[in-house]
This record gives structure tokens, sequence and C-alpha cells, in this order.
């Protein structure tokens, strides 16, 4: 997008949408070690570049420079200019957009004009913001939605919706999965197909997105709130234990972000109780507990494909069973209740919650590519885990013996008070350095609706882990420069608040 340059810079820029502003980045050679600091503080920057009087280059200087400087013994106001990296170059913005592409691949440079005055930066990433997740779509999608479309099978009966509940079936190992149109209404249509309704209660860990308590606030039955782990970030077993009540009809673990909740304690305890343990799967798409995936541990498993997911249907959603009249059931409430042997026969008030055909081919078409996605989400959460490994301030996702994390988003809990900023002011830094980012959930039990289900229960782990918590961008289709530029830009924060504190004390 077209900027104005500050009134010291001139107005000469590059044509070229891709360029950004730099005006954030420029300080003076004579500007003190302390006054870089700041300036990188401020705009989460790991490098800035240094001009002269005249605003011409002369060299760039980051919190490397910074802190070797201080360890020559040069004091927190000696000049920028002689700890910089001097003629650190510069890119012609007359230079084609081919070539400066190919420039400035390996790293951020300056556009300059004529005089050598920067107007402006590019690098790797500067053509748009890094996004938390965005769909892949690069199999037979088109292929098979055009077949739909030709055929005419476009709305909710259709060869693709019967193929895409086998093929998922197949690929949980369940004798049943049951297409719907959302991740929501799977939920609801899990505890509707149990009876589950006015009078009962169900557990729910404070900690997920709000869809999970809205499914049970629907059925009428009681949502009951309890804390998570600090390991999984999952329904905690040992809070689980202590909320169960004569009341209680099911269980609804959720394996927030890809990781799978500690299944084994939580089933102990259905069974002896005799609980409808319903998996919120919506995440966790390839993730596995022990061998078994995710959404086929339990009675059901509930999946979302919502634009965002590891695999997506624009929105749309799954719902498994082992028990053959549940999943009976369930199918004839997703279809307004109706009678599958006598049209138009409703036997029970049912719902509309079918999937098209339009949806379920994109669905075909993304599974076929899942084991891509997954190793893809691997090598992601590894790069992360590596960049941030020794960084004290900040958490990695913990890896567990027997839990295979599917990391539909990679997610940080930072040290918020060692940073000395709130996780939102971390977040706000970030988008400057062109990082997208998300906090994780708020908490159930602090907003308006559902403070009513927490009871007298503390939820001090959901708490900390909301309050601390950051997404990173996980996209698939995430490069490797941008994978980079992520990391440099959460690392080059945390070294420079570590910097800027030190010097101010």
């Amino acid at each position: 997008m077209p900027f104005d340059p500050p009134p010291s810079l001139p107005r000469k820029v590059a044509p070229l949408s891709f360029v950004s502003p730099i005006a954030d980045l420029l300080v003076k050679d004579s500007a003190s070690l302390a006054a870089a600091v700041a300036k990188l503080d401020a705009g989460a920057a790991t490098t800035l570049f240094v001009v002269d009087g005249e605003d011409r280059l002369q060299g760039r200087i980051g919190v490397a420079e910074i802190e070797a400087a201080l360890a020559r013994g040069q004091g927190p106001q000696s000049r920028v200019g002689a700890a910089m990296i001097p003629d650190a170059g510069g890119l012609s913005a007359d230079l084609p957009e081919t070539e400066l592409a190919a420039r400035a691949k390996d790293g951020l440079v300056a556009l300059v004009d004529g005089e050598r005055r920067p107007v402006g930066k590019r690098d790797a990433t500067t053509a748009r913001r890094i996004p938390i997740a965005e769909p892949t779509l690069g199999g037979k999608e088109l292929e098979y939605v055009t077949e739909c479309v030709t055929t005419n099978w476009i709305s909710s009966q259709g060869a693709f919706v019967r193929r895409f509940e086998a093929d998922f079936a197949k690929l949980l190992g369940v004798p049943h999965a049951v297409a719907v149109s959302n991740g929501t209404v799977a939920l609801h249509l899990a505890l509707a197909a149990y009876g589950i309704g006015p009078g009962d209660e169900v557990i729910v860990p404070d900690l997920t997105f709000a869809a999970s308590i809205n499914a049970v606030i629907y059925t009428g039955a009681t949502p009951v709130l309890v804390d998570v782990a600090a390991d999984t970030w999952n329904l905690d077993p040992a809070a689980l234990s202590e909320a169960i009540t004569p009341r209680t009809k099911a269980i609804m673990p959720v394996h927030l972000y890809g990781q799978s909740a500690e299944m084994d304690p939580i089933l102990a305890l259905a069974r002896k109780h005799g609980l409808v343990v319903v998996e919120d799967a919506a995440e966790a798409v390839g993730a596995k507990h022990k061998g078994v995936p995710c959404g086929a541990i339990g009675d059901c498993g509930t999946f979302s494909f919502f634009s965002n997911k590891l695999i997506t249907t624009g929105e749309g959603g799954m719902v498994v069973f082992k028990d053959d009249a549940i999943a009976a059931r369930a199918r004839k409430l997703r279809d307004h209740g109706m009678n599958p042997q006598k049209r138009y026969w409703h036997d029970e008030v049912g719902f509309n919650y079918r999937l098209t055909n339009l949806q379920a081919a994109i669905g075909c078409a993304q599974l076929e590519q899942l084991d891509g996605f997954l190793a893809r989400k691997m090598d992601i959460a590894a790069h992360y885990s590596k960049r941030f490994a020794g960084v004290a301030e900040i958490e990695t996702p913990a890896v567990l013996p027997g839990f295979d994390n599917s990391y539909w988003v990679y997610s940080v809990i930072l040290d918020c008070a060692g940073l000395g900023l709130t996780r939102d002011e971390v977040m706000a830094r970030l988008s400057k350095a062109g990082v997208d980012t998300r906090p994780l959930f708020f908490c159930m039990h602090e907003m308006p609706p559902y403070k009513a289900y927490a009871g007298n229960r503390a939820f001090p782990t959901a708490s900390r882990l909301s309050e601390n918590g950051l997404s990173l961008p996980s996209s698939v289709s995430i490069t490797q420069a941008q994978l980079d530029h992520v990391a440099d830009a959460l690392t080059g924060l945390v070294r420079t608040r570590r910097l800027a504190r030190a010097l101010v004390s």
C-alpha cells in the first residue's frame, strides 16, 4: 500500500505494493545505544538501519551489535555509529520486483533512492502478513466440486457425503461417521443422540472454545466447568473427579490445539460412574493418544472442518460413534427426526444438520492429503520448538510419552511478568513485525454467559494459560522464510526486552 514518509525523508518511493514503510526502523548514527534499544523494543524490530545527519544510509544495528558493544565496555549513551555494522548496503528502489525479491530473500534490506536515502524496506515476508492458519487446497478439490456441479448433486444428497463419512470412519477405525454442517452442531448432535437434556450435568474444561459449553446449554443440560492440567492444557483428571455428582451424565474432554487430553484416568472415572465420554476433537484431526486417534477413544468424538482447521470443507463437521443404535439415532436427528423408512414421517423433533455434497467433495480431497498435512505440521512444530529451546520466557507445548500432538496451531505460554509486557502487548508488537497471532481462548468462567457454571471451583491453571498464551502462524503452506521471520520476531522481542530492562536497571 502507498505510504507517506515523514518530512525528513524524500518522497520518491518505489511503485510497488510490497514495499513497506521504513521510518520506524531508522536511527541516527549520533543516537545513543539506549535510544536504539528503545526503538527496537517499541517496534518489535530486530534490526535498525543507521542514517547520518542527512538521512543517508550508513549501516545497520541490532540487539547482537548492541550487546557486543556493551560487552566491550561501551556505555548505554555511546553512539550508535560506533557499534553499527557499516556499509550494510541497500537496494535501489527502482530495481525490478523480481530482482528485489531475489536480493531480499535472505533477510531484511533497505530500499534507497539515488542519494542512498531509505524510502522503504523489503524482505521475504513483506508482501503480506503471516496468517495464523489458512486452508491448503492443492489436491482434487476443484475436480470433485466440478463433478458435483456437472452432475447436479450439490445438496446433502450425493455420493461424496457417503464417501467422506466412510473414509473418515476408516481413518479413525470406528464403525460410524456422521457428517454434519459444522463442528458446533456435531457436539450438540452427539449429546442429543445420547438423550442428554434438562436435569443432566456435563463436565467441560474451563479452557476451550465456547462451542463446547454452548452445545451443552443447547440441550438444556447444565455444563460444569473444571480446571485444566498444566502439561496438556486439557481437562485435569483430578479436578474432574471432584466435580462428578449424581446428576453427571457425560464428560467432554477437549483436545486443545491438537494435544490429546490425558484420556486413561478420564475413561476410568467415566466407567466407574457410568458416564458417556464425548470427545471434542474439533482441533485434533490426526492427533493420537497411545496409538488411538483422538475422537475414537471415548464413546463418540466430534470434529470441525472450518476453514482454518487441518482439513477443511469451508464449514462442516463430523461425529463418530461406536454404538450402532446411537449412530442410527444421530442420523435420524440430523435429518429433522424423520423416520428413514417412512419419508416425511417424523418420529421426534430433530434438526437440519446435514452437510452438502459440495462440502463433502472438498473433504474427500482434503483427506487424501492428510498425511502430508500432518508431516508439515510436525516440521513446523519442530522448527519452533528448536528456535525457542532454552528461552526461559517462552514455554513450548509439552512433549509427553504416548501423546501424538497434531499441532493444529503451535501455541506458547509467555512469561509476561519476566518480559514486563502483557500478552496483548506482545501481540501488538508482533503485529508491527507482520506476524499474525491469536490469544489462547478466554476462560469460560470469566465470560458473562458462563460465570454461573463455575460454582465455587478455582481455575488457577486455566487462568494462567489463558492470560499468557499465544498462538503462532502454523499454516501448512507457511514458508521456511516466514517461519524464520516469526521465530526471529518473537526471540528478538525477548532479547530486546531483556536488554531494555537491563539498561533501565
